[in-house]
């Protein structure tokens, strides 16, 4: 009989109770990211890969891998499974009408700077750009900055190319302004034009350590993201990014994200967007 007849597909037991315990603290001092208990599935199907591509045989072992005296690199993996990165071009459309309107109003004199501070894999900063180069031009003084904590999200991010069926999250006009449609073995996809790309950069960060120096923006998009956090680490986000923004500048969270007890340093002038004081 062949050999490979005898071949017994991988399989590991399923995660228990006490492992998923195990984890839970280790990604929420990580990441912010509150597991209840009903993401276990969700955990273990994540991660279920890794056990698999390393061949252990245990979440437990797989635990022992990315805890504090484990593989650095593997832990970044394991923190790109569990985050959520869910996002389409100009979510949340009311934002942008805003960004073109009220917000930029008078337009500064200095070189605008809008941060991105949850971007995933880049449509949110490529809607922010698009957004500007209608507005100041292509030429204009600006930048967008975009960070994640997943390297994976940041990755696709950088390289601007995107499965052609998001082209329908995007208007007409911008299409075929700022973006390349894929030939050959790029079909069905499309790449952001590097006229607009070169106004980008994108950054590693997490937001629930201390940020890097980042400089000052006008306004910064911190979307759907606290929506994982505790109160408390909400609390601490929210003070350091609005630490970056210029006096006067703009804080937009998302719809689900509104904040109770923002600090004393902001005003809400429309629901989910904030300005800092101006001194």
């Amino acid at each position: 009989m062949s050999s490979a007849l005898n071949l017994q597909p991988f399989a590991f037991r399923q995660m228990t109770d006490a492992e998923f315990d195990a984890f839970r603290p280790l990604f929420e001092r990580l990441t912010g990211i509150q597991l209840m208990p009903t993401k276990k599935a969700m955990l273990s199907g994540r991660l279920a890969k890794r056990l698999r591509a390393l061949s252990l045989d245990s979440y437990g072992e797989y635990f022992r891998r990315i805890d504090d005296d484990g593989d650095p690199l593997e832990r970044q993996i394991a923190l790109d499974l569990v985050t959520t990165n869910e996002t389409h071009f100009f979510r949340e459309i009311g934002h942008f009408d805003l960004l073109r309107g009220e917000l930029l109003q008078p337009r500064p004199v200095h070189t605008l700077r809008i941060w991105s501070a949850a971007c995933s894999s880049g449509e949110e900063v490529y809607s922010i750009a698009m957004t500007l180069a209608d507005m100041l031009g292509v030429n204009g003084n600006w930048e967008v900055v975009g960070s994640d904590l997943s390297t994976r999200m940041l990755e696709a991010a950088q390289r601007g190319l995107y499965p052609i069926q998001l082209s329908s999250e995007l208007p007409e006009v911008h299409l075929k302004r700022f973006c390349l449609k894929g030939t050959d073995d790029y079909q069905d996809t499309f790449l952001i034009d590097r006229s607009l790309r070169r106004y980008v950069h994108f950054f590693h960060i997490n937001l629930i350590q201390k940020l890097p120096d980042l400089g000052l923006f006008d306004v910064v998009f911190l979307r759907n993201v606290m929506i994982y956090f505790d109160a408390a680490t909400k609390q601490k986000v929210v003070e350091a990014v609005i630490s970056k923004l210029r006096p006067g500048g703009w804080l937009i969270v998302g719809h689900a994200e509104s904040l109770l007890n923002p600090p004393p340093v902001l005003t809400a002038v429309w629901p989910t967007v904030y300005r800092k004081a101006v001194k």
